[in-house]
């Protein structure tokens, strides 16, 4: 699919992965919606986007909700042939910690966010995508979901975490062979250690280690190297039902 033609919904769209793809499909011609809970700072992504781009407030966990904000995405932008589900929360904590189990609300709303809530967007867009006209290779969308490298190697206090972002590369396949007979693509990035906003309230020497423990490059990640990603899935419809890392070959530590 060409940037220029893309009419994308960008969830977690206000700051970090999902602003950078929203900013680079922007900057390529692309419309986007960004969705996300946090008014403010959705607003002030737009806003700095220009005409091209627009905010919803959205709970990605709401599937009433989404569904709704998907059919007015799609009246917004006059079509809809992309889906970034980059929400996500950390939801850290041990299995047992100092405090006792684990409260059940915090492993089961991390799963509901980070899995149930990429699963919810995708399933409302896809309802949507499979009536558009069909492009080349008879492809009508593409969907490009966010895990971890966390779903491979969890640290502990990861549990929570882990789970989510493993469910969302265990569905990325059946989740492609699914749709493939509407033309729609399914693929999923799995990122390694980012900048992100969560990076950058952290103290020099903590950002300084995580830098170190990535072989090469020996960085952080940068958000628009994400967005040169989903850029590149896009244009190659010959990805599909695969996740990518996207790590730097870092593995992560137990802690």
């Amino acid at each position: 699919m060409q940037l220029d033609k893309v009419k994308a919904i960008i969830t977690g769209g206000a700051s970090g992965l999902g602003f950078a793809v929203a900013r680079h499909f922007v900057a390529n011609g692309g419309q986007v919606t960004l969705f996300d809970v946090n008014q403010e700072k959705g607003e002030a992504a737009a806003a700095e986007l220009g005409n091209a781009a627009r905010f919803m407030r959205t709970d990605v966990a709401s599937e009433a909700e989404v569904v709704a904000q998907v059919a007015a995405a799609k009246d917004a932008m006059g079509g809809l042939n992309t889906v970034i589900n980059c929400a996500g929360i950390l939801g850290a904590g041990r299995v047992l910690g100092k405090q006792g189990p684990m409260p059940l609300d915090t492993f089961s709303r991390t799963v509901t966010v980070n899995l149930i809530g990429s699963f919810n967007v995708a399933k409302a867009a896809a309802d949507q995508m499979q009536h558009n006209e069909a492009g080349e290779d008879g492809e009508r969308g593409v969907i490009v979901n966010t895990a971890s490298v966390a779903a491979y190697e969890g640290q502990i206090g990861q549990a929570a975490y882990s789970a989510s972002k493993g469910g969302v590369v265990g569905m990325t396949l059946p989740m492609a062979r699914e749709l493939s007979r509407f033309g729609i693509r399914v693929a999923t990035i799995a990122p390694g250690i980012f900048w992100t906003p969560m990076v950058d309230g952290m103290p020099e020497a903590v950002q300084e280690s995580l830098s170190a423990s990535i072989p090469f490059p020996s960085r952080l990640g940068k958000p628009e190297e994400y967005a040169d990603t989903v850029a590149f899935i896009l244009g190659n419809r010959y990805i599909n039902g695969e996740t990518i890392r996207l790590d730097g070959a870092v593995r992560l530590a137990p802690k």
